[in-house]
């Protein structure tokens, strides 16, 4: 039976584990937060070009034989966004991963609309332009927050709560 002075959780002869600094557990925040977003904005993004597409076809130059598969693509983004985000510790490869892939698309944004493989209009061009640096954006903050220890998992925390080594 646990009294006010001995936790329940402590065994005789093991030491209670030490709580995750504050420090680690606001960048995990930080970037569990903008993974949820991301994945809510490429959701709504993908919905956007399923629905959309047709319409969106002639204002934009987006052939719907692109805006189809680019939704689809986008609504599997925002699922995988979603199951990292809700990892208890979100590990740095799949951060590492995120954050890649985001960089990659903002790039193929960027290049899109000057490769002339689109007849895009020039809302067209303004709207893939946005859209790299709305990505640009969220690829930077992913990276704020990996950088700040949220996407190195448990090693980070354990490095930070290891006891003190014993002096003499």
């Amino acid at each position: 039976m646990a009294t006010p002075t001995t936790p329940a959780s402590t065994t005789p002869g093991s030491a209670p584990a030490a709580p995750r600094p504050a420090a680690a557990r606001g960048a995990q925040d930080l970037l569990r937060t903008v993974l949820r977003i991301d994945s809510w904005g490429t959701a709504a993004f993908g919905v956007v070009l399923l629905a959309g597409g047709s319409a969106l076809s002639g204002p934009l130059g987006l052939p719907t034989t692109w805006s189809v598969p680019f939704g689809i693509a986008m609504l599997g983004g925002a699922a995988a966004l979603a199951l990292i985000a809700g990892y208890p510790r979100i590990p740095a490869r799949l951060t590492q991963t995120v954050i890649a892939a985001n960089t990659l698309s903002c790039l193929a944004l960027l290049l899109l609309p000057f490769t002339k493989a689109l007849p895009l209009t020039t809302p067209g061009t303004a709207f893939l332009l946005i859209g790299a640096v709305v990505v640009a954006v969220f690829a930077a903050l992913e990276y704020r927050g990996y950088c700040r220890g949220g996407g190195r998992g448990s090693r980070a925390a354990q490095a930070t709560t290891a006891p003190p080594a014993p002096s003499g």
